[in-house]
């Protein structure tokens, strides 16, 4: 796959990576998006990839995009919500990207990358290239686990490695046979959810230094940081892991990042109160979606990629997410954050991971469903859950019912909030309908 991603552009192709987690239904959409295709399901046959080398000619002219603007890839979006859509890289605004993950990761000259982003989710990130760049060694690893990160950090004297909060969560819960002594500071850029405050303290307590990015399958993957100033150095650890949990500014190949009101485009008040939605432009924003022209025109409405997540800006510029704009639950008309509310259950000591969705409520419009996952050994009831939120937050965004069960995820780690979402609704109301009290 790594040298497909040089390949296959070389040649004059798009390269379009599937993910191997897909089922077969899903994995034959992203082949044949068009309803209109008329294909057969037999095979013509196997061809196995050193074969195909071996049938190269060293001779081979590469043939150069005519446009920078021309397709390198594409990508298909995970499918949170609805069905994969199919996401148009450029040349010009890979190369871009490539370079800006290197500032982002601060990488020097020859790194050694530890791979837990598969290749098929934005290009790896863009980190192909970059490393390449770097002249950097990629390790890379067949299946995730946190014994493996160890001990591939601790063979191969791993620099740098990313991953999403779930990769994180899973080195922060390792039990402690597994853990091998850090040959030396790995840096880690995690991003693809917005991860617990408490993940930061606890990933650097192992020897890790962690930072925060942000993006979509839309921006190339990582589209913003969270970089650090040296005047939050002496903030108390718990005020920096709150810091470090938000998005930050945009990297230096995008254009602009900004939170603002979806309906008149001003930009919101940088007052960390105000939200609004995070809109992004530049070369490294998509060309658009493929064979979707009404969706691609839904997605640059008034000039901006709409990115659908909800946030703050604060005073310094620095941007954060409080949620999903169909994520957002709104109850006796607050508006209450699932991120934070999430944030605050997972800091429980026998959380492991947790989701909040609005569960519909004929009172209230709806009221906050925890789905949560415990740590293996441990014991928490519900309304222990509850107590420890009105403990840290208002007592409206507590959750009001707590179910523990494992999460649904889609193939990139991210929870599928749309699941849950079904299963809240199918509890049905906690209030009685009372006309009286309306």
């Amino acid at each position: 796959m790594y040298e497909l991603h040089f390949g296959v552009p070389m040649s004059g192709a798009v390269l379009c990576t599937l993910n191997t987690r897909h089922g077969s239904a899903m994995v034959s959409e992203c082949v044949h998006p068009s309803p209109h295709t008329d294909h057969s399901s037999s095979s013509p046959g196997m061809l196995f990839y050193e074969d195909l080398i071996a049938q190269g000619n060293l001779e081979f002219e590469v043939r150069r995009p005519k446009d920078e603007c021309d397709p390198i890839s594409l990508n298909y979006t995970s499918g949170t919500t609805s069905s994969p859509k199919g996401v148009i890289y450029s040349h010009r605004g890979a190369y871009l990207n490539a370079l800006a993950t290197v500032l982002l990761n601060e990488m020097r000259s020859m790194p050694v990358y530890l791979w837990c982003v598969p290749m098929f989710h934005c290009n790896g990130w863009c980190l192909p290239w970059g490393i390449a760049a770097q002249g950097g060694t990629n390790v890379c690893q067949r299946n995730v686990t946190a014994e493996g990160i160890f001990d591939n950090i601790f063979n191969h004297k791993v620099t740098h490695m990313a991953g999403a909060p779930t990769v994180l969560s899973m080195i922060i819960n390792s039990p402690s046979e597994v853990r091998k002594p850090l040959p030396g500071k790995v840096a880690v850029i995690t991003g693809g959810a917005p991860p617990p405050p408490d993940v930061f303290s606890r990933m650097e307590e192992l020897g890790f230094i962690v930072a925060h990015g942000y993006g979509l399958t839309e921006t190339y993957g990582g589209a913003t940081i969270c970089t650090w100033k040296p005047e939050w150095d002496s903030l108390p650890r718990a005020a920096q892991a709150k810091i470090r949990a938000r998005q930050g500014v945009q990297h230096l190949g995008l254009e602009q990042v900004d939170v603002k009101d979806p309906l008149t485009m001003k930009s919101v008040p940088a007052d960390a109160k105000t939200m609004g939605e995070v809109m992004f432009r530049g070369n490294t924003v998509m060309n658009g979606y493929l064979k979707d022209l009404k969706a691609t025109q839904d997605a640059f409405k008034g000039g901006w990629f709409r990115s659908g997540d909800l946030g703050v800006k604060h005073p310094d510029g620095y941007i954060e997410l409080k949620d999903r704009a169909k994520d957002i639950i709104i109850s006796g008309g607050e508006n209450i954050s699932s991120i934070e509310l999430e944030g605050v259950i997972f800091s429980h000591p026998a959380v492991v991971e947790a989701a909040v969705v609005g569960r519909p409520d004929d009172y209230w419009g709806e009221t906050p469903c925890a789905f949560v996952k415990l740590k293996e050994g441990y014991i928490a009831t519900a309304e222990e859950i509850i107590q420890f939120c009105h403990k840290r937050l208002p007592r409206y965004m507590a959750p009001r019912t707590v179910v523990f069960a494992d999460l649904p995820k889609t193939s990139t780690g991210k929870t599928q909030k749309y699941v849950l979402r079904e299963k809240a609704k199918a509890m049905g109301s906690l209030s009685k309908r009372n006309t009286s009290r309306l």
